[in-house]
């Protein structure tokens, strides 16, 4: 479920290197590349060894020859592996299960809804063979960030052939960067941390052998049914003793 996280957040990436402009030789040809092999997934978890995740793009073969090295600038984006509940200053959780019909559903079921408001820590590691271009990288992603419509984006959940859009939060816009230190010689290392503030929804359906269903769907499928409605109160006046 939290991998619709890390694909909007891909997503959000890719908005931000389409707003770059090159300042320096290295960032031309960083922008020419392009967003596939210039903005990468770290293999792992976060970016605590920085020059395992510089080896470990290095071995990629971006021009399609096994004996050329992996150009530099590149920027490798990390999410932890931990998780921790939001506090309630952003948003609340929905702990008991309410009854929804979701949108863009055509055969307009109902199911139970709860949700899950979690923090995600994220990193974004900007490696380059020149600090003036580190630096410009990192400056104008502190830019994009600080833009209004960039403080959030969406991760998309599908559920009995519906999608539907969740909000995810940048905690905080003012993220400073980082320097990183290292052995390596020749190159700059930059990172930013951030924390998404994400809700995510998990839907809920009738089970195989609940024979509170509307018919609507195969219990146990992609294509559930939803629990039966109320379609009509009866109110009759009652007699006076």
């Amino acid at each position: 479920m939290f991998e619709a996280v890390k694909v909007g957040f891909g997503e959000y990436m890719g908005g931000f290197y389409s707003t770059l402009v090159p300042t320096t030789k290295s960032m031309y040809e960083f922008i020419a590349r392009g967003l596939a092999r210039s903005i990468v997934w770290a293999p792992s978890g976060m970016v605590d060894a920085a020059e395992d995740m510089l080896s470990s793009w290095q071995r990629n073969d971006t021009d399609s020859a096994a004996t050329k090295p992996a150009k530099l600038p590149v920027i490798i984006v990390a999410m932890a592996r931990d998780y921790t509940p939001t506090g309630r200053d952003f948003t609340r959780q929905i702990t008991e299960s309410m009854p929804v019909v979701i949108p863009g559903d055509a055969k307009e079921r109902h199911f139970g809804l709860r949700t899950i408001a979690g923090d995600i820590r994220a990193q974004v590691a900007i490696f380059a063979d020149n600090e003036p271009t580190a630096r410009s990288i990192a400056a104008q992603f502190c830019l994009f960030l600080d833009a209004m419509p960039n403080r959030r984006f969406h991760a998309q959940y599908t559920f009995a052939g519906a999608t539907t859009d969740w909000p995810v939060q940048i905690e905080s816009p003012d993220s400073p960067v980082v320097s990183v230190q290292t052995g390596l010689k020749n190159v700059v290392i930059m990172v930013v941390d951030l924390t998404l503030k994400a809700e995510i929804p998990l839907f809920d359906a009738p089970n195989p052998g609940d024979l509170n269903n509307d018919g609507k769907g195969v219990p146990g499928t992609i294509d559930p049914p939803g629990y039966k409605a109320l379609a009509e109160v009866g109110i009759s006046k009652a007699g006076v003793l």
